[in-house]
């Protein structure tokens, strides 16, 4: 079977790829237009394997994807391109609009040409908004709250209203916020380590005691193909391992793992709109039979010591220079 999973040069979908390659029989073909968040060095590791093929596209050309699902013989997409960063949203959305609605609706255009091909859609629980007590289970109204997570949940009005108008095959997955190897590091958790490591100063929003439910992204991976092999046509799945913790004390744990001092701490004026907690139900994604398989201190172990052990990567990733080469190599 050959999937197309586009955006998978990002941080969640490489680490989707490596898991299908390593795991399953299926081909992969890998659609990204290689942005500031796209790095291939993140699949360095199976770029040669045989059941892997690399196009540079963008999922808003309305030609592309057509072409791929007849030239690829495509039976499933799996949708992680996107734009994610909730600040560059709120300096500038144009690009959120592009690809996380734009984007989507031509995802859905070919394959309503295409109805054979399946759609797994992946969203975020922070189209949920923020909720001061228990847990949004996915019949929850959206409430979303910055500019991503209201083009998030746009993107999931227009796949709600193709699987009704037009009977597409689809499924839309909710994850909490992932973490693990190859997240960019600007992201809370790379970006507190990355800063530490060089005993940079670690910024923290307001007061820090925004909570947050983290998921490794191992496991994130494993129910997003759980659901694409065994979700039900037109439900949303919520991912979440229940792990709420305040970031004030995720920054606290990765200084203790890396025996550094809490002087590095910097707090600084919070962002606007900055959600106060996020929490969703994990019940109908456990009725599939996924479970997480690490624990959080675990998973956060292995968060760092991959950082540690991967300061090239780091490097290149926060000077850009990945960018620059792979826009380089594969140009026109």
């Amino acid at each position: 079977m050959n999937i197309l999973v586009t955006g998978g040069a990002g941080s969640i979908g490489s680490n989707f790829i490596r898991l299908l390659i390593n795991e399953s029989d299926y081909n992969i073909i890998n659609l990204d237009k290689l942005t500031y968040a796209g790095n291939l060095e993140n699949l360095k590791d199976i770029e040669k394997n045989p059941r892997y093929k690399f196009i540079k596209g963008d999922i808003a050309d309305k030609e592309l994807i057509p072409n791929i699902i007849k030239d690829e013989k495509i039976s499933i997409i799996v949708n992680f391109a996107a734009e994610t960063h909730v600040d560059r949203s709120i300096k500038n959305a144009d690009d959120f609009i592009s690809s996380n609605i734009a984007g989507v609706h031509n995802i859905l255009e070919s394959i309503r040409i295409n109805p054979e091909v399946k759609l797994v859609h992946i969203s975020t629980d922070e189209v949920y908004g923020s909720i001061d007590y228990g847990s949004f289970e996915e019949n929850s109204k959206l409430n979303p709250k910055n500019p991503y997570s209201a083009s998030k949940a746009s993107a999931e009005f227009f796949v709600n209203s193709y699987i009704n108008t037009h009977k597409i095959p689809a499924v839309i997955t909710r994850s909490s916020n992932n973490f693990g190897p190859y997240f960019n590091p600007e992201k809370l958790i790379p970006l507190m380590i990355t800063n530490a490591l060089e005993d940079k100063e670690l910024p923290v929003y307001g007061d820090g005691n925004q909570i947050r439910d983290w998921l490794y992204v191992e496991d994130n991976c494993r129910a997003i193909k759980l659901i694409m092999e065994k979700g039900k046509q037109g439900e949303v799945y919520n991912i979440s391992a229940k792990n709420e913790i305040k970031n004030i004390n995720i920054v606290k744990s990765i200084l203790k793992i890396l025996n550094k001092p809490e002087s590095l701490i910097k707090f600084v004026k919070d962002r606007p709109g900055h959600d106060k907690r996020y929490s969703i139900a994990n019940e109908k994604i456990k009725s599939l039979g996924w479970k997480p398989k690490h624990s959080f201190d675990e998973a956060l172990k292995l968060t760092v010591r991959w950082y540690f052990n991967n300061k090239e990567w780091v490097s290149n990733a926060k000077s850009g220079e990945y960018i620059k080469y792979y826009q380089e190599q594969y140009k026109g």
